[in-house]
């Protein structure tokens, strides 16, 4: 049974899925590299204090390499986390990181005697808050089913198959929230270039084919020009290059996600890295002369 967590990350994201773990009554310890970010958390000066008596540890970090830095390097943060966590507790992954990390991570995990899970979810910051997160989960059975208890404080969770699975389950969603922003964005610029009024365009799509989430939330910051991020462009780029990288290892041709990709390369390059993703329309913009 899993009653305390150890949380690795308290950022956007790492912070609401904390917190919601504790209204669902499971005891939280948090580690955060900016300590400003553990304001009203029980709070460890080192990761690895946190994931020591934990039943299950849950990162929540910006990529792989961060998560296998202190996964399994002693450094300036400390010990190892990997080194710190009791044989038959549960480390959860719920970045979004390669598959082929996830994998290795797994076996390296499982080789000590704990157990594992690549968890990355979707639905952004305001799914963290309000606890309606697509959990996408890799591992063993056993492992999905001990941990659903504390994925259900913070959203819908899935079992999609063995270690690896949720972050190809990750890669598909980037993949279609990437290209559908683009694609709002698009719309919505051909609308205002074409005179009509992009506000009400949306409005008028709402409920027929065209509608989805990303027009209701992403299409409404571009009306609005609010680019405060609930998912960086930066983080987007990494995960749509995660998605071409994995691709091509399996010989794939994804000719609509590669086009999104350079778009959010240009975004990102030109200045707006830590912006929301829907900033897009920015590098939409300003391709037709705005």
């Amino acid at each position: 049974m899993v009653s305390t967590l150890a949380v690795i990350g308290t950022g956007i994201m790492g912070a609401p899925i904390a917190r919601n773990a504790e209204k669902a009554g499971f005891t939280v310890t948090a580690w955060n590299r900016s300590r400003e970010k553990l304001a009203g958390f029980k709070a460890t000066e080192t990761p690895a204090e946190a994931a020591a008596g934990a039943d299950a540890t849950i990162l929540m970090l910006s990529d792989g390499p961060t998560c296998d830095h202190l996964l399994y390097e002693d450094g300036e943060h400390g010990p190892a986390v990997l080194s710190a966590m009791r044989p038959g507790s549960r480390l959860v992954v719920m970045s979004s990181i390669p598959v082929e990390t996830a994998r290795g991570q797994a076996e390296r995990a499982q080789a000590v005697g704990i157990g594992y899970l690549d968890a990355p979810v979707s639905g952004g910051e305001k799914g963290a808050i309000e606890a309606t997160l697509a959990i996408m989960a890799g591992g063993t059975q056993s492992d999905f089913d001990a941990m659903a208890p504390v994925f259900r404080a913070m959203g819908r969770p899935t079992y999609v198959g063995p270690a690896g699975s949720g972050q190809l389950a990750k890669l598909a969603n980037q993949m279609i929230v990437g290209n559908t922003i683009a694609t709002v964005a698009e719309a919505l610029i051909l609308a205002a270039k074409g005179g009509a009024d992009p506000a009400a365009v949306r409005e008028a799509l709402l409920g027929g084919f065209a509608d989805s989430t990303i027009l209701k939330l992403h299409g409404q910051r571009m009306v609005d020009g609010d680019w405060t991020p609930g998912g960086m462009s930066r983080y987007q780029l990494k995960d749509l290059r995660t998605a071409m990288g994995f691709a091509k290892s399996l010989g794939l041709d994804l000719p609509v996600t590669e086009l999104t990709t350079q778009l959010f390369e240009d975004t990102v390059a030109h200045g707006d890295s830590d912006k929301d993703h829907s900033a897009v329309y920015l590098e939409l913009m300003r391709r037709n002369g705005a």
